[in-house]
């Protein structure tokens, strides 16, 4: 088992009917009691929520920033911090999924940041975020586990880049986690929620066998849960039993948890963002396109890993080298039984010279050896995203 350290202070408020609970929370990490509210398009208000929060929150001083995009952008988010500064806030509560809170999460560091903050996304050196905001989240979606980690991902549509950001500053102080949201949700979104979180799954497991058993089976429970309710989930998405375990797993995909003591991927991940940049690829599509292909396109590296996840998730037997291919055929499968195309071509026509477009990205940022062994370079990603298209 590999060392590990963790630390999540996140609170974690599950289940149904717990609003009531907002202002004493809201009151722990705001003197001020000037609060921004967050939110992205109009869903929090056709279904109540923002209504709800505001009278949950009447005695606060309440102030509202919407439009924040499924992929945040960095000028957007700008505007936020803005308004932020200008009205003297403490505490800002995201509202929506995970495109939110990202948002929220970049605000907080930004706020206090004296340059331009997209430096420090960049990653030049010397520019970090040394401060944040405090601020809480209420999930509407659930997909990406931001209400439960540090992480969040800005992108910039001018420059057609998106970028990763986090550390210990951007836990959310608490998150309330309502199952009964997703009986609002559009079929897409939750199809996407459930890919996001098999895939955030998939890039701390589907590496190398380790000697941490734990996290090995949980890992195979989140990718058998999300199996066994996923289809039934998108047809029947107010029933509660369905909803809670989605939204359970997507929190526990990427709280933390699995990455512990084990090796990690994440260059699905780092390609299906440039998918999003370059052609707003809904996050949990490009994962879909990119992770079969990468699978196959490593599949000396990943063979034995494969071979387990064959067996333990998907029963699969016989043949060690046909367990493993045809796992990452039932994986494909999968994410096409939600309705979830795994073709670029099946989103956008402009594929010409995709595949050298991202491998010079990569190599610009020096980006030359990725995932769990340092095995994926610049020509393997072009190869993957050509046999992607």
């Amino acid at each position: 088992m590999l060392n590990f350290e963790i630390i999540n202070p996140t609170r974690i408020v599950f289940g149904k009917d717990q609003l009531q609970r907002l202002p004493e929370l809201c009151a722990e990490f705001s003197s001020s009691k000037k609060i921004l509210l967050a939110y992205g398009g109009g869903s929090v208000k056709t279904i109540g929520l923002l209504a709800k929060v505001k009278e949950y929150l009447k005695d606060f001083d309440l102030i509202e920033f919407g439009g924040i995009e499924a992929n945040p952008q960095f000028h957007t988010l700008m505007k936020g911090v803005s308004l932020a500064k200008e009205k003297e806030i403490d505490f800002i509560l995201a509202l929506g999924g995970g495109s939110v809170i990202d948002g929220v999460k970049f605000m907080t560091g930004a706020f206090y940041y004296k340059g331009d903050p997209w430096e420090v996304l960049e990653r030049q050196e010397g520019c970090v975020f040394e401060k944040a905001l405090p601020f809480g989240s209420i999930l509407t979606l659930p997909a990406t586990g931001s209400e439960a980690n540090s992480g969040a991902v800005i992108s910039r549509s001018d420059i057609q880049e998106k970028r990763a950001m986090g550390g210990p500053l951007f836990f959310p102080k608490f998150s309330f986690c309502d199952p009964t949201v997703v009986s609002t949700l559009p079929k897409r979104q939750i199809a996407n929620g459930i890919v996001d979180a098999y895939v955030h799954t998939l890039e701390q497991y589907l590496t190398y066998p380790t000697d941490n058993l734990l996290q090995e089976r949980q890992a195979e429970a989140i990718l058998n849960t999300l199996i066994e309710i996923g289809p039934q989930v998108m047809d029947n998405p107010g029933d509660y039993k369905l909803a809670s375990n989605l939204m359970w797993c997507a929190t526990h995909a990427l709280n933390g948890n699995l990455r512990c003591g084990v090796p990690t991927d994440w260059a699905t991940h780092m390609i299906g963002h440039e998918l999003t940049a370059l052609f707003e690829i809904d996050h949990a599509r490009t994962l879909a396109i990119i992770a079969p292909r990468l699978y196959e396109n490593q599949f000396a590296n990943k063979k034995d890993k494969l071979t387990q996840y064959g067996k333990r998730v998907f029963s699969l037997s016989g043949d060690d080298d046909d367990i493993a291919r045809k796992a990452i055929q039932h994986t494909e499968a999968f994410f096409q039984s939600l309705g979830i195309a795994t073709k670029v071509s099946e989103y956008t026509k402009e594929t010409a010279n995709l595949s050298d477009k991202i491998k010079k990205t990569f190599i610009e940022r020096g980006w030359l050896a990725m995932g769990e062994r340092q095995a994926i370079t610049p020509d393997d990603v072009a190869q993957i995203v050509q046999n992607s298209i």
